[in-house]
Protein backbone atom coordinates (compact mmCIF):
# COMPACT_ATOMS: atom_id res chain seq x y z
CA UNK A 1 0.00 0.00 0.00
CA UNK A 2 1.35 3.46 -1.33
CA UNK A 3 2.51 5.89 1.30
CA UNK A 4 -0.89 8.62 2.79
CA UNK A 5 1.58 11.79 1.26
CA UNK A 6 2.82 9.74 -1.90
CA UNK A 7 -1.11 9.11 -2.77
CA UNK A 8 -1.65 12.42 -2.75
CA UNK A 9 1.22 13.66 -5.20
CA UNK A 10 0.35 10.80 -7.11
CA UNK A 11 -2.84 11.18 -8.72
CA UNK A 12 -1.09 14.87 -10.26
CA UNK A 13 -0.45 15.09 -13.87
CA UNK A 14 3.29 15.75 -14.05
CA UNK A 15 5.43 17.17 -16.41
CA UNK A 16 9.70 17.40 -17.20
CA UNK A 17 12.29 17.66 -19.26
CA UNK A 18 13.54 14.02 -19.65
CA UNK A 19 17.23 14.95 -21.32
CA UNK A 20 20.43 15.83 -19.38
CA UNK A 21 20.92 19.79 -19.15
CA UNK A 22 22.87 21.29 -21.94
CA UNK A 23 23.11 20.50 -25.92
CA UNK A 24 22.67 17.43 -27.62
CA UNK A 25 21.08 16.27 -30.81
CA UNK A 26 17.97 14.96 -29.18
CA UNK A 27 15.84 16.06 -25.94
CA UNK A 28 12.62 14.68 -24.30
CA UNK A 29 9.89 16.03 -22.90
CA UNK A 30 7.76 13.83 -20.94
CA UNK A 31 4.14 13.76 -19.67
CA UNK A 32 2.70 11.70 -17.37
CA UNK A 33 -0.81 11.04 -16.29
CA UNK A 34 -4.31 10.15 -16.80
CA UNK A 35 -6.18 10.98 -19.95
CA UNK A 36 -3.55 12.82 -22.31
CA UNK A 37 -4.88 12.00 -25.21
CA UNK A 38 -6.93 15.90 -25.87
CA UNK A 39 -2.90 17.09 -24.70
CA UNK A 40 -1.32 14.94 -27.05
CA UNK A 41 -3.67 16.33 -29.96
CA UNK A 42 -2.90 19.79 -28.92
CA UNK A 43 0.65 19.58 -28.86
CA UNK A 44 0.58 17.68 -32.34
CA UNK A 45 -2.45 19.20 -34.06
CA UNK A 46 -3.10 15.40 -34.45
CA UNK A 47 -4.31 12.12 -32.34
CA UNK A 48 -1.08 10.00 -31.55
CA UNK A 49 -1.68 6.40 -32.35
CA UNK A 50 -0.91 4.14 -29.57
CA UNK A 51 3.35 3.23 -29.32
CA UNK A 52 4.02 4.42 -32.69
CA UNK A 53 6.63 7.23 -33.11
CA UNK A 54 4.73 10.16 -35.45
CA UNK A 55 6.75 12.71 -36.88
CA UNK A 56 4.96 15.95 -36.19
CA UNK A 57 4.91 19.61 -35.80
CA UNK A 58 4.84 20.81 -32.00
CA UNK A 59 2.65 23.50 -32.01
CA UNK A 60 2.72 26.86 -30.16
CA UNK A 61 -0.76 28.74 -28.39
CA UNK A 62 -1.21 30.09 -32.11
CA UNK A 63 -0.68 27.08 -33.85
CA UNK A 64 3.14 27.90 -35.20
CA UNK A 65 5.47 25.26 -34.94
CA UNK A 66 8.22 25.46 -32.04
CA UNK A 67 10.06 22.38 -33.57
CA UNK A 68 9.41 19.21 -35.34
CA UNK A 69 10.37 16.30 -34.09
CA UNK A 70 8.53 12.72 -33.25
CA UNK A 71 5.51 12.12 -30.41
CA UNK A 72 4.63 8.91 -29.36
CA UNK A 73 1.73 8.25 -26.78
CA UNK A 74 1.63 5.34 -24.22
CA UNK A 75 -1.85 4.41 -22.97
CA UNK A 76 -1.82 3.35 -19.83
CA UNK A 77 -1.04 0.78 -18.34
CA UNK A 78 1.57 0.36 -21.06
CA UNK A 79 3.84 2.40 -20.30
CA UNK A 80 7.07 3.45 -17.86
CA UNK A 81 5.04 4.82 -14.92
CA UNK A 82 1.91 2.35 -15.84
CA UNK A 83 -0.61 5.69 -16.82
CA UNK A 84 -0.64 7.47 -19.58
CA UNK A 85 2.85 9.08 -21.22
CA UNK A 86 3.71 11.53 -23.83
CA UNK A 87 6.79 11.96 -25.20
CA UNK A 88 7.86 14.83 -27.18
CA UNK A 89 11.47 14.11 -28.70
CA UNK A 90 12.93 17.54 -30.29
CA UNK A 91 16.03 19.13 -30.93
CA UNK A 92 18.74 19.28 -28.05
CA UNK A 93 18.60 23.01 -27.30
CA UNK A 94 18.15 23.95 -23.91
CA UNK A 95 15.53 26.87 -25.26
CA UNK A 96 13.92 24.56 -27.18
CA UNK A 97 13.25 22.28 -24.85
CA UNK A 98 11.91 25.13 -22.11
CA UNK A 99 9.43 26.62 -24.74
CA UNK A 100 7.66 23.00 -25.35
CA UNK A 101 7.76 22.16 -21.47
CA UNK A 102 5.95 25.56 -21.08
CA UNK A 103 3.82 24.50 -23.83
CA UNK A 104 2.75 21.43 -22.25
CA UNK A 105 1.73 23.29 -18.94
CA UNK A 106 0.21 25.99 -21.41
CA UNK A 107 -2.50 23.68 -23.56
CA UNK A 108 -3.15 21.75 -20.60
CA UNK A 109 -4.65 24.53 -18.88
CA UNK A 110 -6.69 25.86 -22.14
CA UNK A 111 -10.03 24.84 -22.60
CA UNK A 112 -10.62 21.61 -24.88
CA UNK A 113 -12.93 22.89 -27.32
CA UNK A 114 -15.06 19.52 -27.30
CA UNK A 115 -15.64 19.58 -23.25
CA UNK A 116 -14.98 23.18 -22.28
CA UNK A 117 -13.25 22.49 -19.48
CA UNK A 118 -9.39 22.00 -19.18
CA UNK A 119 -7.83 19.44 -21.63
CA UNK A 120 -5.50 18.55 -17.98
CA UNK A 121 -5.96 20.27 -14.73
CA UNK A 122 -3.36 20.38 -12.41
CA UNK A 123 -0.57 19.50 -14.20
CA UNK A 124 2.58 20.46 -12.22
CA UNK A 125 6.56 19.89 -12.71
CA UNK A 126 7.52 16.35 -11.53
CA UNK A 127 9.71 16.31 -8.24
CA UNK A 128 12.99 14.28 -8.60
CA UNK A 129 12.62 10.96 -9.55
CA UNK A 130 9.01 11.04 -9.78
CA UNK A 131 8.48 9.14 -12.96
CA UNK A 132 10.16 6.52 -11.48
CA UNK A 133 8.38 6.70 -8.41
CA UNK A 134 5.29 6.27 -10.36
CA UNK A 135 6.15 3.22 -11.98
CA UNK A 136 7.52 1.76 -8.52
CA UNK A 137 3.65 3.22 -6.98
CA UNK A 138 1.64 1.49 -9.93
CA UNK A 139 3.55 -1.82 -9.39
CA UNK A 140 5.67 -1.67 -12.89
CA UNK A 141 8.57 -1.93 -10.81
CA UNK A 142 9.51 -3.54 -7.22
CA UNK A 143 11.77 -0.44 -5.17
CA UNK A 144 15.11 -2.66 -5.57
CA UNK A 145 14.65 -2.24 -9.67
CA UNK A 146 13.70 1.34 -9.14
CA UNK A 147 16.93 2.14 -6.82
CA UNK A 148 19.01 0.22 -10.19
CA UNK A 149 17.64 2.45 -12.21
CA UNK A 150 19.51 5.18 -10.70
CA UNK A 151 22.65 3.43 -9.91
CA UNK A 152 22.60 2.17 -13.99
CA UNK A 153 22.41 6.17 -14.55
CA UNK A 154 25.39 6.81 -12.32
CA UNK A 155 27.33 3.31 -12.55
CA UNK A 156 31.05 4.61 -12.98
CA UNK A 157 32.49 1.39 -14.64
CA UNK A 158 31.29 -1.39 -17.02
CA UNK A 159 30.74 -4.02 -14.43
CA UNK A 160 28.59 -1.51 -12.07
CA UNK A 161 27.34 -0.72 -15.10
CA UNK A 162 26.23 -4.84 -15.81
CA UNK A 163 25.42 -5.58 -12.41
CA UNK A 164 23.01 -2.56 -11.86
CA UNK A 165 21.03 -3.74 -15.30
CA UNK A 166 20.61 -7.20 -13.93
CA UNK A 167 18.97 -5.85 -11.41
CA UNK A 168 16.77 -3.95 -13.01
CA UNK A 169 15.62 -7.05 -14.79
CA UNK A 170 14.65 -7.93 -11.57
CA UNK A 171 17.30 -10.78 -10.86
CA UNK A 172 17.81 -9.31 -7.60
CA UNK A 173 14.40 -9.04 -6.43
CA UNK A 174 13.86 -12.80 -7.58
CA UNK A 175 16.24 -13.92 -5.60
CA UNK A 176 14.60 -11.44 -2.44
CA UNK A 177 11.18 -13.09 -3.28
CA UNK A 178 12.03 -16.67 -3.59
CA UNK A 179 13.57 -16.63 -0.01
CA UNK A 180 10.79 -14.27 1.17
CA UNK A 181 8.15 -17.32 -0.38
CA UNK A 182 10.35 -19.86 1.65
CA UNK A 183 9.74 -18.13 4.95
CA UNK A 184 6.21 -17.57 4.27
CA UNK A 185 6.00 -21.67 3.51
CA UNK A 186 7.40 -22.20 6.97
CA UNK A 187 5.91 -19.26 8.89
CA UNK A 188 2.15 -21.27 7.62
CA UNK A 189 3.25 -24.33 9.44
CA UNK A 190 4.25 -22.58 12.63
CA UNK A 191 1.05 -20.82 12.82
CA UNK A 192 -1.06 -23.67 12.26
CA UNK A 193 0.66 -25.57 14.86
CA UNK A 194 0.44 -22.85 17.57
CA UNK A 195 -3.49 -22.62 16.49
CA UNK A 196 -4.15 -26.11 16.69
CA UNK A 197 -1.69 -27.35 19.94
CA UNK A 198 -4.32 -30.30 20.65
CA UNK A 199 -3.11 -32.33 18.09
CA UNK A 200 0.05 -32.45 19.41
CA UNK A 201 2.13 -32.52 16.25
CA UNK A 202 5.66 -32.82 17.01
CA UNK A 203 6.23 -29.98 14.82
CA UNK A 204 9.82 -29.46 14.30
CA UNK A 205 10.55 -32.98 13.30
CA UNK A 206 7.65 -34.24 11.20
CA UNK A 207 7.59 -30.63 9.61
CA UNK A 208 11.33 -30.44 9.15
CA UNK A 209 10.96 -26.51 10.26
CA UNK A 210 15.10 -27.56 11.29
CA UNK A 211 16.04 -28.61 7.84
CA UNK A 212 14.03 -25.84 6.14
CA UNK A 213 15.37 -23.02 7.80
CA UNK A 214 19.19 -24.36 7.52
CA UNK A 215 18.50 -24.51 3.52
CA UNK A 216 16.96 -20.79 4.06
CA UNK A 217 20.19 -19.47 5.87
CA UNK A 218 21.90 -21.26 3.48
CA UNK A 219 20.36 -19.35 0.66
CA UNK A 220 20.50 -15.94 2.11
CA UNK A 221 24.37 -16.54 3.00
CA UNK A 222 24.42 -16.55 -1.00
CA UNK A 223 22.52 -13.56 -1.58
CA UNK A 224 24.14 -11.76 0.88
CA UNK A 225 27.83 -12.54 -0.14
CA UNK A 226 26.57 -11.59 -3.65
CA UNK A 227 24.75 -8.25 -2.46
CA UNK A 228 27.70 -7.66 -0.64
CA UNK A 229 29.45 -7.53 -4.16
CA UNK A 230 27.28 -5.28 -6.01
CA UNK A 231 27.46 -2.70 -3.02
CA UNK A 232 30.91 -2.89 -3.62
CA UNK A 233 30.48 -2.61 -7.43
CA UNK A 234 28.43 0.82 -6.51
CA UNK A 235 29.76 2.28 -3.99
CA UNK A 236 33.56 1.53 -4.65
CA UNK A 237 36.33 1.09 -1.63
CA UNK A 238 37.49 4.62 0.35
CA UNK A 239 41.11 4.71 0.24
CA UNK A 240 43.14 6.61 2.59
CA UNK A 241 46.96 7.30 1.64
CA UNK A 242 49.16 8.05 5.11
CA UNK A 243 52.68 8.60 5.95
CA UNK A 244 55.32 10.70 6.61
CA UNK A 245 56.09 13.68 3.89
CA UNK A 246 58.16 12.44 1.21
CA UNK A 247 57.56 8.94 1.79
CA UNK A 248 56.18 8.57 -1.81
CA UNK A 249 52.15 9.25 -1.64
CA UNK A 250 51.83 11.62 -4.45
CA UNK A 251 54.08 9.18 -6.55
CA UNK A 252 52.26 6.66 -5.56
CA UNK A 253 48.57 7.85 -6.01
CA UNK A 254 49.95 9.02 -10.01
CA UNK A 255 51.03 5.40 -10.70
CA UNK A 256 47.82 4.20 -9.50
CA UNK A 257 45.84 6.27 -11.49
CA UNK A 258 48.13 6.46 -14.24
CA UNK A 259 48.38 10.14 -14.64
CA UNK A 260 50.42 13.24 -12.86
CA UNK A 261 47.39 14.21 -10.77
CA UNK A 262 49.80 15.52 -7.40
CA UNK A 263 52.52 17.47 -7.56
CA UNK A 264 55.92 15.79 -6.61
CA UNK A 265 58.74 17.51 -5.31
CA UNK A 266 61.50 16.53 -2.49
CA UNK A 267 60.40 19.29 -0.31
CA UNK A 268 58.51 18.37 3.06
CA UNK A 269 54.99 19.70 2.82
CA UNK A 270 54.50 19.84 -0.79
CA UNK A 271 50.93 18.16 -0.73
CA UNK A 272 48.84 20.64 1.72
CA UNK A 273 45.30 18.91 1.49
CA UNK A 274 43.49 16.41 0.07
CA UNK A 275 43.77 15.30 -3.69
CA UNK A 276 41.29 12.60 -4.59
CA UNK A 277 41.33 9.92 -7.81
CA UNK A 278 38.97 7.24 -8.88
CA UNK A 279 40.08 4.48 -10.16
CA UNK A 280 39.18 0.77 -10.75
CA UNK A 281 40.46 -2.59 -10.38
CA UNK A 282 38.20 -5.40 -11.79
CA UNK A 283 35.60 -3.14 -12.29
CA UNK A 284 35.77 -1.97 -8.52
CA UNK A 285 35.88 1.52 -7.78
CA UNK A 286 38.73 2.73 -5.88
CA UNK A 287 38.27 6.04 -4.95
CA UNK A 288 42.16 6.84 -3.87
CA UNK A 289 42.71 10.01 -1.71
CA UNK A 290 46.34 11.43 -0.84
CA UNK A 291 46.64 13.54 2.19
CA UNK A 292 49.27 15.79 3.49
CA UNK A 293 52.30 13.96 5.64
CA UNK A 294 51.76 13.32 9.17
CA UNK A 295 54.34 14.72 10.79
CA UNK A 296 54.37 16.74 14.57
CA UNK A 297 56.57 19.69 15.22
CA UNK A 298 56.76 22.93 13.69
CA UNK A 299 54.62 23.57 10.68
CA UNK A 300 52.71 26.82 9.24
CA UNK A 301 49.07 26.79 9.77
CA UNK A 302 48.33 25.70 6.22
CA UNK A 303 50.33 22.41 6.76
CA UNK A 304 48.76 22.46 10.12
CA UNK A 305 45.04 21.81 8.67
CA UNK A 306 46.16 19.74 5.72
CA UNK A 307 47.74 17.16 8.35
CA UNK A 308 44.26 17.16 10.41
CA UNK A 309 42.47 16.53 7.22
CA UNK A 310 44.29 13.87 6.89
CA UNK A 311 43.14 12.49 10.24
CA UNK A 312 39.94 13.05 9.37
CA UNK A 313 40.29 10.99 6.12
CA UNK A 314 41.72 8.33 8.13
CA UNK A 315 38.90 7.67 10.41
CA UNK A 316 36.48 7.98 7.48
CA UNK A 317 38.59 5.67 4.95
CA UNK A 318 37.65 1.57 4.22
CA UNK A 319 41.10 1.23 3.98
CA UNK A 320 44.39 2.96 4.96
CA UNK A 321 47.63 2.38 3.47
CA UNK A 322 50.67 3.69 6.11
CA UNK A 323 52.89 4.13 3.60
CA UNK A 324 56.83 3.88 4.75
CA UNK A 325 60.11 4.97 2.96
CA UNK A 326 62.56 1.86 2.65
CA UNK A 327 65.38 4.41 1.84
CA UNK A 328 64.89 5.85 5.43
CA UNK A 329 64.99 2.81 7.89
CA UNK A 330 66.80 2.97 10.79
CA UNK A 331 67.05 6.73 10.47
CA UNK A 332 66.69 7.81 14.46
CA UNK A 333 64.60 10.71 13.79
CA UNK A 334 62.15 8.93 10.62
CA UNK A 335 61.66 5.51 13.05
CA UNK A 336 60.49 8.07 15.89
CA UNK A 337 58.07 9.43 13.97
CA UNK A 338 56.96 6.18 12.21
CA UNK A 339 56.07 5.00 15.63
CA UNK A 340 54.11 8.19 16.63
CA UNK A 341 52.03 7.93 13.66
CA UNK A 342 51.53 3.86 14.37
CA UNK A 343 50.45 4.61 17.87
CA UNK A 344 47.88 7.12 16.97
CA UNK A 345 47.04 5.20 13.19
CA UNK A 346 46.03 2.34 16.21
CA UNK A 347 42.66 3.73 17.24
CA UNK A 348 42.07 6.03 13.72
CA UNK A 349 42.20 2.74 11.76
CA UNK A 350 42.29 -0.53 13.21
CA UNK A 351 44.08 -3.28 11.85
CA UNK A 352 41.23 -4.79 9.96
CA UNK A 353 41.67 -1.00 7.48
CA UNK A 354 45.33 -0.80 7.80
CA UNK A 355 47.70 -2.62 5.24
CA UNK A 356 51.66 -1.25 5.32
CA UNK A 357 53.14 -0.71 2.15
CA UNK A 358 56.82 -0.03 1.63
CA UNK A 359 57.67 2.06 -1.05
CA UNK A 360 60.98 2.92 -3.25
CA UNK A 361 62.08 -0.83 -3.20
CA UNK A 362 63.81 -0.19 -6.37
CA UNK A 363 66.42 1.72 -4.34
CA UNK A 364 66.55 0.08 -1.16
CA UNK A 365 66.06 -4.20 -1.58
CA UNK A 366 64.24 -6.10 0.42
CA UNK A 367 61.35 -5.00 2.56
CA UNK A 368 60.28 -5.84 6.63
CA UNK A 369 58.09 -9.13 6.57
CA UNK A 370 55.01 -6.82 8.12
CA UNK A 371 54.04 -5.48 4.57
CA UNK A 372 54.01 -5.33 1.09
CA UNK A 373 57.22 -3.43 -1.23
CA UNK A 374 56.55 -1.45 -4.11
CA UNK A 375 57.77 1.00 -6.16
CA UNK A 376 56.16 4.02 -7.36
CA UNK A 377 58.70 5.09 -9.67
CA UNK A 378 58.93 1.62 -11.51
CA UNK A 379 55.47 0.24 -10.94
CA UNK A 380 56.73 -2.95 -9.02
CA UNK A 381 54.54 -4.71 -6.60
CA UNK A 382 51.18 -1.99 -7.39
CA UNK A 383 49.58 -5.77 -9.36
CA UNK A 384 50.07 -6.90 -5.24
CA UNK A 385 48.93 -3.75 -3.76
CA UNK A 386 45.70 -4.16 -5.89
CA UNK A 387 44.83 -7.31 -5.25
CA UNK A 388 45.64 -6.68 -1.58
CA UNK A 389 42.93 -4.25 -1.47
CA UNK A 390 40.42 -6.02 -3.33
CA UNK A 391 40.91 -8.71 -0.82
CA UNK A 392 40.87 -6.06 1.78
CA UNK A 393 37.58 -4.79 0.28
CA UNK A 394 35.88 -8.65 0.14
CA UNK A 395 35.78 -8.37 -3.47
CA UNK A 396 35.79 -12.06 -4.68
CA UNK A 397 33.02 -12.79 -7.00
CA UNK A 398 32.88 -12.72 -10.10
CA UNK A 399 31.19 -9.87 -11.92
CA UNK A 400 29.36 -11.82 -14.32
CA UNK A 401 27.09 -12.90 -11.28
CA UNK A 402 26.75 -10.01 -9.56
CA UNK A 403 23.72 -7.55 -8.90
CA UNK A 404 24.19 -4.27 -7.88
CA UNK A 405 23.19 -3.33 -4.17
CA UNK A 406 22.93 -0.41 -1.62
CA UNK A 407 24.17 -0.57 1.73
CA UNK A 408 20.74 -0.44 2.74
CA UNK A 409 20.17 -3.52 1.17
CA UNK A 410 23.15 -5.55 2.49
CA UNK A 411 21.67 -4.26 5.90
CA UNK A 412 18.09 -5.61 5.41
CA UNK A 413 19.55 -9.16 4.63
CA UNK A 414 21.78 -9.13 7.63
CA UNK A 415 19.08 -8.24 10.16
CA UNK A 416 17.48 -11.08 8.26
CA UNK A 417 20.09 -13.10 9.08
CA UNK A 418 20.30 -12.42 12.49
CA UNK A 419 16.46 -13.03 12.88
CA UNK A 420 16.83 -16.52 11.16
CA UNK A 421 19.87 -17.50 13.38
CA UNK A 422 17.41 -16.52 16.26
CA UNK A 423 14.57 -18.57 15.00
CA UNK A 424 17.22 -21.40 14.46
CA UNK A 425 18.75 -20.74 18.40
CA UNK A 426 14.70 -21.23 19.42
CA UNK A 427 14.52 -24.55 17.11
CA UNK A 428 17.30 -26.31 19.28
CA UNK A 429 15.44 -25.66 22.11
CA UNK A 430 14.13 -28.78 23.81
CA UNK A 431 10.97 -27.37 24.83
CA UNK A 432 10.39 -25.66 21.32
CA UNK A 433 9.54 -21.42 22.02
CA UNK A 434 7.16 -22.18 18.86
CA UNK A 435 5.91 -18.42 19.49
CA UNK A 436 9.11 -17.17 20.06
CA UNK A 437 10.15 -18.93 17.10
CA UNK A 438 7.22 -17.76 15.07
CA UNK A 439 8.03 -14.18 15.62
CA UNK A 440 11.12 -14.26 14.41
CA UNK A 441 10.36 -15.11 11.03
CA UNK A 442 7.97 -12.47 11.09
CA UNK A 443 11.06 -9.99 11.78
CA UNK A 444 13.20 -12.01 9.15
CA UNK A 445 9.87 -11.87 6.68
CA UNK A 446 9.94 -8.06 6.84
CA UNK A 447 13.38 -7.07 6.71
CA UNK A 448 12.74 -9.36 3.48
CA UNK A 449 10.09 -6.90 2.54
CA UNK A 450 11.81 -3.81 2.62
CA UNK A 451 14.40 -4.36 -0.18
CA UNK A 452 11.82 -4.56 -2.70
CA UNK A 453 9.42 -1.95 -1.07
CA UNK A 454 6.63 -4.53 -0.14
CA UNK A 455 6.65 -3.32 3.61
CA UNK A 456 8.42 0.50 3.36
CA UNK A 457 8.52 3.67 4.84
CA UNK A 458 7.45 7.43 3.58
CA UNK A 459 10.26 8.35 4.28
CA UNK A 460 12.73 5.98 2.91
CA UNK A 461 10.44 6.48 -0.32
CA UNK A 462 11.49 9.92 0.00
CA UNK A 463 15.37 9.97 0.38
CA UNK A 464 15.57 7.51 -2.43
CA UNK A 465 13.52 8.98 -5.45
CA UNK A 466 14.71 12.39 -3.71
CA UNK A 467 17.90 11.76 -5.06
CA UNK A 468 17.15 10.61 -8.89
CA UNK A 469 17.59 13.96 -11.37
CA UNK A 470 14.24 15.22 -12.55
CA UNK A 471 12.61 13.71 -16.02
CA UNK A 472 13.45 10.21 -14.43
Amino acid sequence: MPPPSALARHHDPIAAIATAPGRGAVGIVRVSGQGLGPLAAALCGRALAPRHATYTPFLDAGGRAIDQGLGLYFPAPHSYTGEDVIELQAHGGPVVLQLLLARCLQAAAEADPATGRPRLPGLRLAEPGEFTERAFLNDKIDLAQAEAVADLIEASTEAAARSAGRSLSGEFSREIDLLRQRIVNLRLLVEATLDFPEEEIDFLQKADARGQLTAILSGLANVLDRAHQGALLREGLQVVLAGQPNVGKSSLLNALAGAELAIVTPIPGTTRDKVSETIQIEGVPLHIVDTAGLRSGEVDEVERIGIARSWQAIGEADAVIFLHDLTRRGEPGYEAAEDEIADRLAPAADGARLIHVHNKADAAGTAPGDGLAISARTGAGLDALRAALLQRAGWHANPEGVYTARKRHVQALQRCQAHLQAAADHADQQDAALDLFAEELRLAHDALAEITGAFTSDDLLGEIFGRFCIGK
